[in-house]
């Protein structure tokens, strides 16, 4: 079964683009990363699927269900953490912790205490007392406490501290051991690269790229690497271009034979040619041309 599943999902803020044709299916107990620039598109599509904002066109569906006409039943097996958590600034930690658990008539008491200890959270000061950190780690706790099947999280690290990201996604490692599906919207590619399964691109409201991580390592894209060189400009194609100690290094995803004859005519002293880093592929999806 498929966690969630969305085909040609699309939605327009009236003449402005959200997310267009969006068709994407992340399967029960995936650890699944969505990744593009700002605007993209991922919390546009996060919204819709939680039912908080409505679609132009297109269908999905959270774990067979319509989002729609199953909303309420969907949003049970969901923990759901925005990008930006806000919260009444005069309650305490714990009374924010269990007005969430009230709210799904819940008894979450012992799963947030052992979720409070491990994340380093006091529960007895007030919200409005908080670094964006720690407020961060309240909206964790909400999301997680009830143990749901499905996980969505927009930017969960932002503002946590090494340590406390560290034992947030030790934390989400167990839970989808035990079967939970993680869908996680992030800008930290390395996050994506070193914990998920199959991650997916979006750029301008649509789907680029939908694989494993580990069929991602493996494009056509080259990393190319010359010594001695510091003018590349004859070069065309080259993307995310660094110059460092009297090298060049750049992308390639074109003709090779064009790159052949072009490099023919230059002089340089070493050559380098490996594939890149999971990091170097997701960017060169943010900066690729539409063709």
């Amino acid at each position: 079964m498929y966690a969630i599943k969305t085909d040609k999902l699309t939605k327009y803020y009236g003449k402005s683009r959200g997310i267009i044709d969006v068709t994407l299916a992340v399967e029960e107990g995936d650890f699944f990363g969505f990744i593009g620039p700002n605007g993209a598109g991922k919390s546009t599509l996060i919204r819709t699927l939680l039912g908080l904002i409505s679609s132009t066109s297109g269908n999905a569906q959270i774990f067979g269900k319509d989002i729609v006409k199953n909303k309420i039943d969907n949003l049970k097996n969901i923990g759901y953490l925005p990008s930006e958590t806000m919260f009444y600034n005069g309650m305490k930690v714990n009374d924010i912790l269990k007005f969430s658990a009230n709210l799904r008539n819940i008894d979450c008491s012992e799963e947030a205490s052992r979720l409070c200890d491990r994340l380093e959270l006091d529960t007895t000061r007030k919200i409005n007392e908080l670094s964006l950190g720690n407020r961060k780690k309240v909206g964790i706790v909400c999301a997680l406490q009830h143990k749901p099947q499905l996980y969505i999280l927009d930017e969960p690290t932002s503002g946590l501290d090494p340590l406390v990201q560290k034992e947030f996604y030790s934390v989400l490692k167990e839970r989808n051991e035990e079967g939970a599906t993680i869908f996680l919207s992030s800008h930290v590619l390395s996050e994506i690269s070193r914990y998920c399964k199959h991650a997916a691109v979006i750029r301008e409201g649509k789907i680029h790229i939908s694989d494993k991580i580990e069929n991602m390592r493996h494009t056509e894209t080259k990393r190319i690497t010359l010594k001695g060189l510091d003018d590349i400009s004859s070069i065309t194609n080259a993307k995310n271009v660094t110059f460092k100690d009297g090298s060049v290094t750049f992308l390639y995803n074109s003709d090779i034979k064009q790159l052949l004859q072009s490099l023919a005519a230059l002089t340089f002293t070493d050559i380098n040619i490996t594939d890149p880093d999971l990091d170097e592929v997701f960017m060169h999806y943010y900066t690729k041309e539409d063709k």
